[in-house]
């Protein structure tokens, strides 16, 4: 039978405390624990243990959190790790206490796998051998191959993989890559082929700057929830995404315990954040929210619900009367939802509740409650949107907020994932890309199969109408998104293995990952415990901060930083080129350069930068309540439009109407002008269920940050891989909790332990995401990859991953 932990029934009350506890801690009990130890002990510690020095330094993973961090050192040695002391913790410069992954960087940094030196391969790609070389022979070989794919191929050919190891450094940043030191060599080289999106929220990023105008739709803080009577959140789970002592989970306990909203969590999984917060979950079938939000807006339209004088005077493309030119009739939302549109479906909740498996009368009920609420809370996370159709979803939960008038108002939101406020360091500057043709994220390898006929309207190419070369030259620094963070690794794998598509890869990272063993360089690169960098604050409601990060240890064996690396690379090219990359500077005169460029905007800084280093971390309060985002649009839309052709939320969006009729998509692909419901590939509906019947998700984990603290045992052992299953799933299966299974279906086959928990709705699996791929003899994967299942299919607008579109069977092993 399950303990307690895997099925979730601890009392309300109980779990909301345990919870509260341990996310204001700064994330799981297990850390909070070695917090304690770590503050309660620490004088007894530095006494007994004779401590040379002690260094405040960064967790630098992308989490959305960034913490502070001290590392005590003893003969050269980091020996202990604590975390944020200062101040008294008054909310709004409260400390920011690190998780346990970031109290586990000790174990990172000493851990014995670290790559120490330059390595070559040797053997085919994918095998993992590789020889000992000279940085030189390295510096030499690896500009030599630059310049030889520009020479033949031009520098269309070269890219830079997708990585986020090194999120919040500003000398070592890994992403966006054309903030990384190698964007800067690489622009003075010519240029490189750039990247658009990202893995996390590439659907929303493409879908709703055309419903909002451009740039990033904004969202209320989760500080503004005590302003709130209802919290819908739609897939966002921010104690398990955003768990420091500094992040949003903190913000989010905070404003329940001062407001009086009703949190209600729409989630395929019973989540940490409802454990916390949450007053209801209703679980729902992954992929189909649109569905839902159609079943709500006919309940909202029938019993005449909507916010009309909001959808009259802001939005555009709700009904017939407020419709772009050159649309015909019955394109209207309303006309949609109503069946009186093309496909001649009412979306009533009846027909919602096939779909979704929430049964209609909640539907209505929930639609109720949400118009009844003023104002209400709409939130998503960006989950959702990891999905096939996953652009749909984005714009659909925003149209929710729209007809119910939640926009620009205190207490509401307008669907989009929660805001935040933050500092942040001058950049460290990129020089010009002369390069003009950018691609997806997520589309590098059609890019080295077919980059020369790929095109704006067959592959969604930006800044050119095509790709003047296939990709020959790839970059990962601080990434595992070749093979690991990346859809379908079985045929990613096929295709790197061939040296003759994509010539060479050069790998920059602290250990040999899944996507490391392709590489043709491998270089070692110190951590960031082993530099000193200047560190951008992260994720809060209230809270702005900056956090400097001292050199703690010296680097391991031969080890150099991402910077230093891109100077002997330029050097290794000519004198003239190293001198244009450094512009006669030293990595350390970079940062007080960019520390005084910083103190301009910041004033209050210390005139001595060293004074900062001592300090750790520098905070700052907002003053007054967190900004309302659209609030002057919403009060005078005349007068404050926004950046879209009507100046109005774009309901039907035009824009996306005329790219659905113009680009070139894969069959059963669509755009279309209004958020609308489209079955998805491998969903519910897909009569492959018949052969793989369970619908594989994957979710945010506290051992690692997507596949950084992967290979950690301290981490593994508190939260080990498991695929979570419903009883009644395993049950049929003879699957009991704690069994060995194999995940398998025509893509691969993961063997894993089972978690059976009611945590999670029947006929739904979830694979925490990040575990590395490991193959045995047979090419089963034992370490829990779920790329191992997914499918490489690009989205139809932003050409996104939809990792979470999978269907899967599950056997015991």
């Amino acid at each position: 039978m399950n303990s307690n932990e895997d099925r979730g029934i601890l009392s309300p009350m109980g779990r909301r405390e345990f919870l509260k506890w341990t996310a204001i801690a700064g994330g799981t009990l297990a850390a909070h624990a070695s917090g304690l130890l770590a503050f309660v002990g620490q004088a007894q510690a530095q006494k007994a243990l004779g401590f040379d020095r002690s260094v405040w330094t960064c967790c630098t993973v992308n989490c959305g959190s960034r913490c502070l961090i001290k590392g005590h050192v003893k003969d050269g040695a980091l020996v202990r790790i604590s975390t944020d002391d200062t101040g008294d913790d008054t909310y709004g410069t409260h400390q920011i206490r690190a998780c346990l992954r970031g109290r586990s960087i000790r174990k990172r940094v000493n851990h014995p796998d670290r790559l120490k030196y330059p390595l070559k391969r040797v053997g085919e790609r994918g095998e993992g051998k590789f020889e000992r070389i000279t940085w030189e022979q390295a510096f030499e070989e690896i500009a030599g191959r630059m310049q030889k794919a520009i020479k033949e191929h031009g520098n269309e050919s070269l890219f830079i993989n997708y990585g986020t190891g090194t999120l919040g450094a500003v000398m070592s940043r890994s992403w966006h890559p054309s903030a990384s030191p190698m964007a800067r060599l690489m622009n003075a080289m010519g240029g490189y082929v750039d990247q658009y999106g990202d893995y996390s929220a590439g659907q929303l990023e493409s879908a709703l700057p055309p419903m909002f105008g451009s740039g990033w739709v904004a969202g209320n803080t989760f500080a503004d929830i005590r302003h709130s009577k209802l919290v819908l959140l739609f897939g966002d789970n921010p104690a398990g995404c955003r768990m420091s002592g500094g992040g949003l989970v903190y913000d989010i306990i905070k404003a329940r315990q001062d407001g009086m909203a009703r949190i209600i969590s729409i989630d395929p999984r019973y989540t940490d954040t409802n454990t916390a917060v949450g007053d209801e979950w209703i679980p729902i079938r992954p992929g189909t929210d649109t569905a839902l939000v159609c079943g709500l807006a006919h309940v909202l339209i029938r019993e005449n619900l909507v916010d009309q004088e909001f959808l009259d005077n802001c939005t555009i493309g709700f009904d017939e009367d407020h419709m772009p030119e050159g649309v015909g009739p019955n394109n209207s939302y309303k006309s949609y939802i109503l069946g009186l549109g093309e496909d001649g479906v009412e979306k009533t909740p009846e027909w919602a509740s096939e779909i979704t498996g929430i049964p209609a009368q909640r539907i209505i009920q929930l639609a109720r409650e949400v118009a009844g609420a003023k104002p209400a809370f709409i939130v998503q996370g960006w989950s959702l949107q990891r999905h096939a159709n996953g652009e749909q979803t984005a714009r659909a939960i925003c149209t929710l907020a729209a007809l119910t008038g939640n926009i620009g108002v205190r207490g509401g939101n307008t669907g989009a994932r929660e805001g935040n406020v933050g500092f942040s360091f001058v950049p460290f500057p990129m020089l010009k890309n002369n390069v003009k043709a950018v691609i997806s994220h997520y589309a590098w390898p059609m890019a080295i199969e077919r980059g020369k006929t790929m095109t704006a309207t067959n592959a969604g190419v930006r800044g050119a109408e095509k790709l003047g070369a296939d990709m020959k030259f790839l970059w990962s620094y601080a990434g595992n998104a070749l093979i690991n963070q990346h859809s379908d690794i079985n045929a990613t794998a096929k295709l790197l293995k061939d040296d003759t598509k994509l010539e060479t890869i050069v790998v920059v990272d602290n250990f040999m990952t899944s996507s490391a063993r392709f590489a043709d360089y491998v270089l070692p690169a110190v951590t960031t415990q082993e530099e000193r960098d200047l560190c951008d604050g992260a994720k809060s409601s209230v809270m702005q901060y900056l956090i400097f990060a001292d050199k703690v240890v010296e680097p391991m064996g031969e080890c150099k930083s991402i910077y230093d690396i891109c100077v002997g690379i330029a050097g290794a090219v000519s004198p003239e080129l190293k001198q244009k990359y450094t512009e006669g500077r030293t990595r350390d005169q970079w940062i007080e350069y960019l520390y005084h460029e910083t103190r301009k905007k910041y004033s209050d800084l210390p005139a001595d930068m060293e004074e900062a280093f001592n300090m750790g971390v520098y905070k700052k309060r907002i003053d007054g309540e967190p900004p309302v985002p659209y609030e002057a649009f919403r009060k005078d839309s005349d007068a404050h439009p926004l950046n879209t052709p009507s100046g109005k939320v774009e309901i039907f969006c035009k824009e996306l109407h005329d790219i659905g009729l113009r680009w070139e998509l894969p069959k059963g692909d669509r755009i279309t002008g209004l958020p609308i419901y489209d079955p998805a590939w491998e969903g519910p509906s897909d009569p492959l269920t018949e052969k793989y019947p369970l619908q594989l998700i994957g979710h945010h984990y506290k051992q690692r940050t997507h596949s950084s603290y992967g290979n950690l045992e301290w981490t593994a052992q508190v939260a080990p891989q498991r695929v979570w299953m419903n009883p009644l799933d395993a049950q049929a299966r003879g699957i009991s909790h704690g069994d060995m299974v194999e995940i398998f279906n025509d893509r691969g086959r993961v063997r894993i332990p089972a978690k059976v928990t009611d945590r999670i709705a029947p006929g739904v699996a979830s694979l925490p995401q990040g575990a590395w791929y490991t193959p045995d003899k047979d090419g089963v994967d034992t370490g829990g990859c779920i790329n191992t299942l997914t499918l490489y299919r690009p989205t139809p607008l932003a050409k996104s991953n939809p990792q979470h579109t999978n269907l899967v069977e599950i056997k015991k092993a």
